[in-house]
């Protein structure tokens, strides 16, 4: 056994109770403290559990305060677990401050790995997910919302936010404004609770769906955003016309060669217009 104890980074749960790993539950069992962003919350799951660790909150407003004392706690010997109310502790929940304290005087941070309402929505949004961009919320204010959104506007991976009920169809309208009503979106609400849904649909379809249904208002919310993709390249008439010219006495693909020589164009963009216009 260490010197110091250890700090657990404990996943919990974003509803369906079943979603907790063994090793979290053993993790939970084992330690002497658990850290939790609220007791009552957290006190619900170990209950279900039947685990009995000593809870106390650590939060936005206290967790700097908290740092000391946790850190005695460690000195001490005793392993703390750090959990928030649902997901993965630090992701648009608190912790950090801990984490980088702690990591910064050696102490060994230990992450317990398991549900995160960011990658559980990816993993069905049908998006692409190759490169991702994690937002946490958008900004409050509608100026500072639209002014984000601006500069997300040409941003080619899929973008991820969180949204508050009570927020949803202002976003949703912003979206419409800043990114476009055909951009295609995926609502992912709820996840793993009984009222589970997941929407895909161009914006301005989206806002106008979740505006006729009071239901889709409600809960935890994962709004995803397709990557922005360049326009497909507008052909030049002119062009068009000198590849249909050169078309009546060459094959298609040395007319393309040529159009494309001349106004200086891909010649396989001209040789799929070609293609398309002899269907």
């Amino acid at each position: 056994m260490s010197a110091t104890g250890s700090l657990y980074i404990v996943a919990t749960p974003i509803g369906n109770l079943a979603d907790i790993t063994l090793r979290a539950l053993e993790v939970l069992k084992s330690v002497a403290l658990i850290a939790a962003e609220d007791t009552r919350n957290t006190g619900r799951l170990l209950s279900h559990y039947e685990i009995g660790t000593r809870c106390v909150a650590v939060h936005d407003h206290n967790e700097q305060q908290k740092i000391a004392w946790l850190e005695q706690q460690l000195l001490d010997g005793k392993d703390i677990a750090l959990v928030s109310d649902a997901g993965t502790p630090l992701i648009n929940d608190p912790g950090y401050h801990l984490v980088s304290a702690f990591r910064a005087k050696g102490y060994s941070v230990v992450p317990i790995p398991g549900a995160c309402a960011a990658i559980a929505a990816l993993s069905v949004a049908g998006l692409a997910t190759d490169r991702f961009l994690y937002e946490g919320f958008l900004p409050a204010k509608t100026k500072a919302r639209q002014e984000r959104l601006n500069e997300l506007r040409q941003e080619p991976r899929t973008v991820v936010f969180y949204e508050s009920p009570h927020r949803i169809l202002d976003s949703l309208a912003d979206i419409v404004t800043c990114l476009g009503p055909e951009r295609e979106l995926v609502l992912a609400r709820e996840l793993t609770k009984t009222f589970e849904t997941i929407q895909s649909l161009p914006a301005q379809a989206l806002l106008d769906w979740v505006k006729v249904d009071p239901n889709q208002q409600k809960g935890e919310m994962v709004l995803m955003v397709a990557g922005y993709q360049k326009a497909q390249q507008q052909l030049p008439v002119e062009a068009l016309d000198t590849l249909k010219l050169l078309q009546a006495e060459l094959p298609l693909k040395k007319a393309a060669a040529l159009t494309a020589k001349i106004y200086g164009l891909k010649k396989n963009a001209l040789y799929d217009y070609g293609l398309k216009q002899g269907e």
